[in-house]
């Protein structure tokens, strides 16, 4: 059967050329990077030019680059780490209410530990209300927290503004990157957070692999212990071939980026210009906002998202109803309830997010598939 896969929010097939240079560099450098003799300083070196690599691609610093075992890492690493670090400072955290889980629970299990955390609410279309953020920033305020780009609906929040906002009260800002790598401009140094966070397999690169932004001079307790590893601040053996990948894949979008996204942008366009023809009672959630241009959350009224994503994935089309890591989860999208959507309309919702392989025939056979199966769906209600 023909497959489509349209969810890329969730995770990317590694390149080819990723995986033909992790191949041709892990077969040889297999030492520990920590080891003194030969085979280790080859893989160090490595290490560093990827290190370089990541940091060239969001206007870093080399040293400014922590490389953790993926973004729900990073994000813990990040948050407990700089709260630990500044908690004689005060007792008051901010984070929005669209956050990932691993964003969210983090500072649920703060508040368990007692500290005051404030949540920014979200308009219509799902972008942070500076008005509110402003309003309830506090001189203990220590930590704000607000992701780059949304994972479910794409919308783009105005970080910069919002670490402004927060350095005026001496607060650090962190804000969650693993959905904007790769689909936006991400500019360290523009932006202004003082701790960012990425995901490899989210921009083609390998499973198992992140990275943390530490703006030189912020502080940070680590958070696994052990050895020396990342400048003491992240210990462990570094996953290589991970790493490698990682490195590889950010060099491709330096050079490719432009072409990827001017084409993902265009087949989003296509694809939602199609649901509004032939659905016109369908719903884009969050579309008056700047998104970014991969993801078109949709809903239809009448529709149930899981009998739709499972009719879909029947004809070939894979697509989910949000965030893989709320796959199997009673309760519908907090993203969307913070956006304001009834129950219904957020069990109504899909999220169909594109790749850079994706192509205009794709497209076209999603929108047949949902013919097949919307009106389908509705009858059975």
């Amino acid at each position: 059967m023909k497959r489509v896969y349209l969810d890329h929010n969730a995770t990317t097939a590694p390149d080819p050329r990723v995986l033909e240079r992790v191949h041709e560099r892990a077969r040889v450098d297999y030492g520990n990077p920590s080891s003194a003799h030969l085979e280790g300083q080859h893989s160090r070196r490595l290490i560093e030019e990827s290190r370089s690599a990541l940091a060239r691609v969001i206007n870093a610093f080399d040293r400014e680059i922590i490389f953790t075992g993926g973004g729900t890492e990073a994000n813990n690493l990040a948050i407990k780490g700089a709260v630990e670090a500044r908690s004689d400072k005060g007792r008051h955290l901010m984070a929005s209410t669209i956050e990932h889980q691993s964003v969210r629970r983090v500072f649920l299990d703060l508040e368990r530990r007692g500290f005051q955390v404030s949540w920014l609410p979200v308009d219509k279309n799902g972008v942070v209300e500076l008005d509110y953020l402003e309003k309830h920033l506090r001189d203990d305020t220590i930590l704000v927290s607000v992701m780059l780009a949304n994972n479910e609906t794409g919308a783009v929040q105005p970080v910069k503004e919002i670490a402004n906002l927060a350095h005026g009260k001496n607060a650090l800002f962190h804000s969650d990157a693993v959905a904007a790598l790769g689909k936006i401009p991400v500019n360290a140094e523009e932006l202004g957070a003082d701790l960012m966070t990425f995901s490899g397999h989210k921009i083609y690169a390998f499973k198992g692999v992140g990275a943390l932004y530490l703006r030189r001079g912020t502080e940070l307790v680590p958070q696994m212990l052990g050895g020396h590893q990342e400048h003491g601040r992240r210990a462990g053996t570094e996953n290589m071939p991970g790493i490698l990948s990682f490195a590889e894949a950010v060099n491709l979008f330096r050079a490719e980026g432009a072409q990827w996204l001017a084409n993902i942008s265009r087949l989003r366009d296509m694809l939602e210009q199609g649901i509004a023809s032939r659905f016109p009672s369908a719903r884009i959630n969050g579309q008056a906002a700047k998104r970014a241009p991969n993801t078109c959350n949709v809903r239809f009224p009448g529709v149930d998202g899981e009998n739709l994503l499972m009719n879909l994935d029947a004809l070939g089309v894979s697509v989910s109803t949000g965030a893989a890591c709320q796959t199997g989860a009673t309760d519908p999208s907090h993203v969307l309830a913070g956006m304001g959507l009834s129950e219904e309309e957020a069990r109504g919702t899909i999220r169909i997010s594109l790749g850079k392989d994706n192509t205009e025939e794709e497209i076209k056979f999603l929108l047949d598939a949902l013919d097949k199966t919307v009106g389908r769906i509705k009858k059975e209600r």
